[in-house]
């Protein structure tokens, strides 16, 4: 078993009005993972996700392979793990 990180992720390219948040949110759920997706208002999606690396790693893959999400830019930060989280919701 790896261990556990979080990383706030901005996600630029064909990321609104394709399904992305949802995919993330049943990708991040089949992983394991648990924290956030957002819409920004410049057209950007942000997220903070937080699990094992290898499973994040996973999660952006089958976003990056769905048919409708075109992913240009991924920018990552990591951040301090929230212990209290417990699952991976859609903030609107």
């Amino acid at each position: 078993m790896s261990e556990k990180i979080r990383q706030q992720i901005r996600f630029t390219g064909r990321v609104q009005g394709v399904g992305f948040r949802y995919t993330a949110q049943y990708a991040a759920q089949a992983f394991g993972l648990t924290g956030w997706v957002f819409n920004d208002d410049d057209g950007s999606v942000l997220m903070e996700i937080q699990g094992e690396g290898s499973s994040i790693k996973r999660m952006i893959e089958r976003l990056d392979s769905d048919r409708f999400i075109r992913i240009d830019n991924i920018e990552r930060k990591f951040i301090p793990i929230d212990e209290f989280e417990r699952s991976f919701k859609v903030k609107y």
